[in-house]
């Protein structure tokens, strides 16, 4: 039945009957007929304290449940601070819908006050955008903003509505249709010639190794994965975002791969003669020099983004296909095989560098990043949602704690983004309230955003915040060490007392600085009511290993230096 509804109204009705129950903003002019009505709505507004903070609390909101996470503010500055957010979750194939206000239709163009051009300057960094100027059609465009949010290859979507088109009234009524865009692309059929190259490949090999991205998580394909691995008996080397789509634990899983992976996973791509890419970009975070890659290896590549297929490596064979089922393809087509001498090779590589295997790392009385990182995996049991920002201690925690389980770890990858952490660990909350939420931030990118404790204090969320405070820019000191002589160019980092800080919130705040003390405020943090933030002052001048410098082979990895060069500098062998 058609009820008077005016288009602010209709914004709300349409985030209802999406299953909409919260969403992040901050209100301004041409947004306010939207909050004004937002009172009527059974929807939980979280009041951020930047919009960079909203945006990326709907992305860890969206990853940490796999729904589409929503996004609201106003015209010109509070549409243009989310635009780092947009950027990261479209980097990330993250599924969002950012509504914004924009200035009456009538004074588009001539510079009104708070006017931006929002669609024009997230244009290159969303799946999609719309400028709304009529109130009928608000509800058309919302409907298909979610469609394109979550379907194919997810990611952002932007929406902005005229004050006036808010305002304006009509009769209206749900609408239950499906919706049907001609841009959209049909349910793929997987090629049956690409498929049977597949299946050839895979028979034919002899050293392959299975490279698992995030769009494991993200088809849902865990299951099929483990069973494709297990019965073709091959190593799988999960990417950065693909940590946690196949367990830790499993005796096939090699460790991550790429500039900060491990060791013996780079070798053994450069060695294999099959690389499986399963829902992977082949970035060159994970390659290094194209011109060196896998020399030797034969690629197929499963992606159900067509423009992924042969853009950086060109494949053997390549699917465009949701993972799930492509993999559910390859199970019926292929039987067992056995790999193991390939298998014992690996494990051959690794040596005594798999000091990350083992449940106790070495204390020689300092205090460092792979301690705290360890300690909270072990107290934990790798069971926490953790969400890191972006630099050293983003790869540490990637290689000391063990994820088992897919969402289990919330990270910025493509866009390597400063700043998205803490607000990403209130959104992760909020999605998944009945979890243990982690924030892993390093000091830099934790003053970024730090604004949002007021937020987590004011919606009253729990989320443990470990600040890796080692007084720098970490990894771009690290950088400054290895390739610029140790000339520290803006990097050593001043911070405020981060325990005052909390208090300041009304927060918990505490510090550790030996590693005996870690344990106790862990803890205590994950005891206590309401957000806690650590501070952990770790060794100052610690670098993460190994290391493939930009644009360097995959192999030319920089390793630890041996124990007597360490000594003299001052650095521990962890």
């Amino acid at each position: 039945m058609a009820m008077k509804r005016t288009g602010a109204q209709i914004i709300w009705e349409c985030l209802v009957h999406q299953g909409v129950h919260t969403v992040f903003g901050y209100p301004g002019g041409a947004i306010l007929p939207a909050y004004d009505a937002m009172l009527e709505y059974p929807i939980r507004h979280v009041l951020v304290r930047h919009e960079q903070g909203a945006s990326h609390m709907a992305d860890g909101f969206a990853r940490a449940c796999g729904e589409v996470g929503v996004v609201i503010a106003t015209s010109g500055p509070g549409a243009t601070n989310l635009v780092t957010g947009i950027a990261t979750a479209q980097m990330d194939s993250s599924p969002m819908v950012c509504i914004t206000g924009q200035v009456p239709s009538k004074m588009i163009g001539y510079d009104a006050f708070q006017e931006t051009d929002i669609t024009g300057i997230t244009l290159p960094i969303t799946k999609h955008n719309y400028l709304v100027t009529r109130v009928a059609d608000i509800m058309p465009t919302i409907k298909e903003a979610f469609h394109l949010a979550k379907s194919g290859r997810p990611g952002p979507v932007l929406v902005d509505i005229t004050k006036d088109a808010q305002q304006a009234t009509m009769d209206w009524a749900w609408d239950e249709s499906a919706v049907k865009m001609r841009s959209s692309r049909p349910k793929q059929t997987i090629g049956r010639t690409e498929l049977a190259k597949a299946v050839e490949l895979v028979r034919a090999s002899r050293k392959p190794v299975i490279l698992a991205g995030q769009g494991v998580i993200q088809s849902g394909a865990m299951r099929e994965l483990r069973a494709f691995a297990e019965m073709v008996n091959a190593p799988v080397a999960p990417t950065l975002l693909g940590l946690g789509g196949f367990p830790a634990s499993h005796p096939l899983n090699i460790g991550m791969m790429g500039m900060h992976g491990e060791a013996w996973v780079n070798h053994a791509i450069q060695e294999a003669d099959l690389l499986l890419a399963f829902g992977m970009r082949f970035d060159d975070r994970v390659t290094g020099n194209l011109k060196t890659y896998a020399p030797n290896a034969k690629k197929i590549h499963i992606d159900i983004d067509p423009s992924e297929l042969n853009k950086n490596v060109v494949a053997d064979a390549a699917i465009v296909a949701d993972l799930r089922e492509a993999l559910r393809d390859l199970l019926d087509a292929l039987g067992p095989a056995d790999h193991e001498p390939w298998l014992e090779h690996i494990a051959s590589m690794k040596g005594d560098t798999a000091v990350r295997d083992i449940q106790s790392l070495p204390d020689n009385g300092h205090l460092y990043a792979a301690h705290v990182i360890n300690d909270i995996w072990r107290i934990t049991e790798g069971k926490a949602v953790v969400v890191t920002d972006v630099g050293q201690h983003q790869m540490w925690e990637a290689q000391y704690y063990r994820h088992e389980s897919p969402r289990s770890l919330i990270t910025s990858g493509g866009l390597g983004t400063m700043g998205f952490a803490l607000p990403a660990a209130i959104g992760a909350k909020m999605a998944r309230p009945e979890a243990e939420v982690w924030c892993i931030v390093g000091d830099g990118g934790f003053q970024m955003t730090q604004a949002e404790l007021c937020t987590a204090a004011q919606e009253n969320v729990k989320v443990n915040v470990a600040i890796i405070n080692n007084g720098y820019l970490g990894m771009v000191r690290q950088w400054q060490e290895f390739f610029y002589e140790r000339r520290y160019a803006a990097t050593p980092l001043r911070s405020p007392d981060f325990v005052k800080l909390a208090d300041a919130h009304g927060l918990l705040g505490l510090r550790a600085e030996k590693r005996s003390e870690v344990i106790d405020v862990v803890q205590r943090a994950r005891s206590a009511e309401g957000t806690v933030v650590i501070d952990f002052r770790v060794e100052q001048e610690d670098s993460v290993y190994p290391m493939v410098p930009a644009g360097a082979d995959l192999g030319a990895m920089i390793r630890r230096p041996e124990p007597s060069v360490l000594a003299e500098t001052g650095s521990d062998p962890i």
